[in-house]
């Protein structure tokens, strides 16, 4: 075989190559993929969105509770085909729309009828609380012989706190407003009093943050405002 023959099999072969690789890349994957949330989202609008089934999207999400969806969360989206052929261009979208600057929407309280929005929802609250704040994390260290479970026994998840039961009675649903800390929703978060500590007494709460102990120590001490809803 001479030396021209040689180099045209294996342009063939290149070309073929090439073109299996973009036949490969044009079949439908069934995976799961990731929805970065925005003001207003809802499990029920993402469901109508992505054509999945809501029950199925709300399994995907075990720590995410549906009245705690805020701008930049993170959502998985369960794979289908229909979606798997648009992540791409969902995920460019995604990246363009992460790029420009935002602003943060702000809480908005109206006294005369009780009421205060957050991330684009209404809530209607009973009184308000001044709380001194510290959080803690899913460590053992923090938790005692129990683990990571709350007064009831349930996984410590976004949204739980951990109150003075004399103050705030347990399962007493708050707007937790005034925190700072990089694992937590900004500005506002609906959160559940779920949990108690030994040294959480009088006006204090521990809130529970996803993340290290090194990280979730970063929280220090904070002066917070609850709204006790209805």
């Amino acid at each position: 075989m001479n030396k021209h023959n040689k180099m045209a099999r294996a342009l063939k072969a290149a070309i073929i190559a090439v073109g299996l690789a973009g036949a490969l890349q044009a079949v439908p994957v069934h995976a799961d993929s990731i929805h970065k949330a925005k003001e207003g989202d809802t499990f029920y609008l993402l469901a109508k969105r992505y054509g999945v089934d809501m029950n199925k999207l709300i399994g995907a999400n075990p720590s995410i509770q549906a009245n705690n969806i805020y701008g930049g969360l993170d959502i998985v989206i369960p794979g289908n085909e229909s979606h798997a052929m648009m992540s791409t261009a969902s995920a460019n979208a995604n990246a363009k729309d992460s790029q420009s600057p935002k602003l943060l929407p702000a809480v908005k309280v109206s006294s005369a009828d009780k009421t205060v929005e957050a991330w684009g929802k209404s809530f209607t609250y009973s009184k308000t609380v001044e709380v001194k704040a510290t959080a803690y994390s899913s460590a053992a260290s923090e938790n005692g012989k129990w683990g990571a479970v709350d007064y009831f026994g349930k996984p410590l998840q976004l949204g739980t706190i951990a109150v003075d039961p004399n103050v705030i009675p347990m399962g007493t649903k708050v707007l937790v407003t005034g925190h700072s800390h990089s694992n937590l929703p900004k500005n506002a978060f609906v959160a559940t009093a779920t949990d108690q500590g030994g040294a959480i007494k009088g006006s204090r709460i521990d809130i529970f943050i996803p993340g290290s102990p090194q990280s979730v120590n970063e929280f220090g001490f904070q002066d917070i405002k609850l709204y006790i809803l209805k």
